[in-house]
């Protein structure tokens, strides 16, 4: 990688250079540089609503970039190891949906993992690709799914010959990742494509004894959301491309879907961040690996709770262990992940990323400082003194396997009808339902529902989960296939 053409920051030298020129706007956005919504420029900021502004010839256009917008994504390339990058301002998702319409057409399989977000299977809907389900192992102590197995690609692939890629989480919202390297060659001998939802792995590329990086493993696509770890706006992301892949396709894919209307304030965001983590990743990562293992070494000190690390790596479903990622086992205090970040942040004015049935995720990257790490592992002493009880009567089970009977888009777009929950057991799901975050379903469209999918549902609910998806927002009726008769 060249740094000194790393210094550049094409966007953001095009928007100063815009702001000079003091052009009058009679084009949109209609608030015209914050002067038609003063209580908005008030709360933003001058220096924000000034570059709130619409593509023109000298700021390039995001669907078709000619100029800056295009160099940016040329240097973004160049840093990651990319083929090609593409700038993407409707999050992550995206990203994921734009590889999986670039890879599958309608009718087309795509081996998956079943714990993947619900972008993935939102694009299925979308495009018609059919989902070939790998169900990931489970650690029953943490009650956390694991990475993909390659024994069990390799059974997936053999047994669906036809199928047109192979989808990757890594890492995991937990930091588990694949053996993906393996993975990647696999796929290729048999021609099939690899895409990589990397959301939570931006500092692979910089930082140093890390799991590698998607693009350093060969695989065809992967969306990276710079905004996560990256230290971008939220909303903005990469996606990156191999050599093999027709990035012209790809784009042309992304503007299926993507907005037209390109935020500069996004855009700038992407071209400022990719900036400096390459000309200071390396060092700014290393800080946050030592920050995170500060805090596992004094919270397993704590007593009862489990910071979990490179020790769970078994060489298979745990190839690799993302240090960065602060993961956090609840269970022996007798609370539910839940509820810890419940208290954490209503009795300690702490957020953390995630709380789920067994564990939370307190997300460490490049804005972390000590003390605050110091005020995270004291409030978890705290809360352990005063909370402790036993544990007896926790669900411990985190991931189900479902029975996958319809396609996804089969399934969502077919008639339906709503029934109480309690009452849906053998019926075929018609829609998801995700604790959010982390957004992995616990049902997706086309799968039947079971008495354990139930209790877990109801569980989440008493616990105080955010349960999203349904069309009922209490989650207290399903949609259902609708029974011929």
């Amino acid at each position: 990688m060249d740094l000194s053409a790393q210094e550049r920051a094409p966007i953001l030298e095009a928007l100063q250079k815009f702001k000079k020129q003091r052009v009058v706007p009679f084009d949109v956005p209609g608030h015209k540089r914050g002067r038609g919504n003063r209580e908005l420029t008030d709360f933003l900021g001058e220096q924000c609503v000034t570059i709130d502004v619409n593509s023109m010839r000298p700021l390039d256009n995001l669907c078709h970039p000619v100029s800056v917008i295009r160099e940016a994504e040329q240097l973004t390339a160049e840093a990651f190891g990319a083929s090609h990058a593409f700038f993407m301002v409707n999050g992550t998702t995206s990203a994921v949906q734009a590889m999986v319409l670039s890879a599958c057409k309608k009718g087309e399989k795509m081996i998956v993992p079943r714990n993947v977000h619900r972008s993935v299977i939102n694009a299925m809907i979308i495009g018609g690709a059919i989902p070939v389900y790998v169900n990931p192992q489970t650690n029953r102590q943490l009650g956390i799914a694991l990475g993909m197995s390659v024994s069990e690609i390799q059974k997936a692939i053999e047994e669906n010959p036809d199928a047109k890629a192979v989808f990757v989480n890594n890492p995991t919202y937990y930091g588990i990742c694949s053996n993906l390297k393996a993975i990647t060659e696999l796929a290729h001998r048999h021609h099939m494509q690899v895409l990589v939802d990397e959301a939570h792995g931006t500092h692979f590329y910089f930082g140093e004894n890390l799991p590698v990086s998607a693009m350093a493993a060969g695989a065809d696509m992967a969306s990276v959301s710079m905004h996560k770890s990256g230290g971008s706006l939220t909303q903005s992301s990469f996606l990156l491309t191999g050599k093999a892949v027709n990035a012209s396709y790809v784009r042309q894919i992304i503007n299926l879907t993507q907005t037209t209307s390109g935020s500069y304030l996004l855009l700038s965001s992407l071209d400022i961040s990719r900036r400096n983590l390459s000309l200071h990743g390396k060092e700014q990562f290393g800080q946050v690996v030592e920050i995170a293992q500060y805090a596992r070494n004094e919270i397993n000190r704590i007593g009862d709770y489990y910071a979990y690390s490179k020790e769970l790596i078994n060489g298979d479903t745990i190839f690799d262990f993302d240090v960065t990622k602060l993961s956090i086992h609840t269970l022996e205090i007798g609370l539910a992940g839940i509820e810890v970040y419940d208290i954490l942040r209503d009795e300690y004015d702490i957020q953390v990323e995630f709380g789920d049935i067994g564990n939370i995720l307190a997300y460490i990257s490049i804005g972390d400082r000590q003390k605050d790490i110091e005020r995270l592992v004291s409030a978890l002493a705290e809360i352990r003194r005063r909370y402790k009880r036993d544990k007896t009567g926790m669900l411990e089970q985190e991931y189900l396997s479902p029975k996958v009977v319809l396609p996804p888009q089969q399934a969502f777009y077919a008639d339906k009808t709503s029934v109480p929950i309690e009452e849906s057991a053998g019926h075929v799901c018609t829609e998801f339902v995700m604790c959010y975050p982390p957004g992995i379903p616990i049902l997706a469209p086309g799968e039947e529902i079971t008495p354990e999918i139930i209790e877990y549902i109801q569980y989440a609910k008493a616990k105080g989960c955010f349960l999203t998806g349904a069309e009922d927002m209490n989650t207290d009726r399903l949609n259902v296939l609708k029974e011929e008769g």
